[in-house]
């Protein structure tokens, strides 16, 4: 059963029309990878995923749920998936510490002990233990964005939504990062990614959907689509990669 259904989902800004009838279903523990070329509306599909931006039409079924109904409470909706963006979104008066227990003891209620105990582990598991006490400003991008993750860890998520999140960084920031997501997917998290690093989704991805003009065009297994794309404009995409 799949743990998350996209069904026909359509999404405009003004006459813009950004996704045009996107369907996808994603089993749990199952890693997709979103690709394609700028403006193709892969960041669009997770933002209407976590109802950051509301669909023109279709629907979103997260376990079952329908969650792009009018009624939806998406605050306790977004508890249940994990959301990761290119800029960290780390408050700065605050240390690490407590950037990850806040969400957690705040909106979850849950207990400050067991929350730091989880924090702590997996910080340890990141070899970020020594930055507990410190503050954004005194880590490294890459470091920021370990941290991000562990903080939408730390909700004991559905399911992780991970936008570009190495967009921003240095080639070895970015190898720390993936590192992460690399220990997550053997873990057996479900998530979605949008990426424009080819290795990493080759290496991360169970299957691949291929985006453009705000339509799904391919959605193969990932090694069947790295070796031997179906349409020609993923083979067009993947040549610009090949020196």
């Amino acid at each position: 059963m799949s743990i998350l259904e996209i069904q026909n989902i359509h999404k405009s800004f003004g006459e813009h029309k950004v996704l045009n009838g996107v369907s996808l279903a994603v089993e749990k523990g199952e890693v997709i990878v979103l690709l394609g070329p700028s403006g193709s509306g892969k960041s669009t599909v997770l933002r209407c995923i976590n109802g950051l931006e509301p669909i023109s039409s279709g629907s979103i079924i997260l376990d079952g749920e329908t969650i792009t109904a009018p009624n939806t409470k998406w605050n306790k909706i977004r508890q249940r998936m994990g959301m990761v963006f290119q800029s960290y979104e780390l408050f700065s008066h605050k240390s690490i510490i407590e950037n990850i227990t806040l969400a957690p003891v705040v909106a979850q209620k849950r207990d400050i002990k067991e929350v730091t105990e989880q924090a702590l582990k997996l910080l340890a598991r990141v070899g970020l233990t020594e930055k507990q006490n410190a503050y954004p400003r005194q880590l490294s991008g890459g470091q920021k964005q370990r941290v991000a993750i562990i903080r939408a860890l730390c909700m004991n998520p559905e399911l992780m939504l991970l936008d570009e999140i190495t967009a921003a960084l240095d080639p070895e920031m970015t190898r720390e990062v993936l590192d992460v997501i690399l220990d997550l997917a053997r873990d057996g998290m479900t998530m979605l990614i949008v990426t424009h690093e080819m290795a990493f989704a080759a290496a991360v991805a169970d299957k691949i959907a291929f985006l453009d003009g705000g339509v799904i065009n391919e959605l193969s297994p990932a090694k069947e689509f790295f070796e031997n794309p179906k349409c020609d404009r993923a083979k067009k995409f993947l040549d610009k990669f090949k020196f």
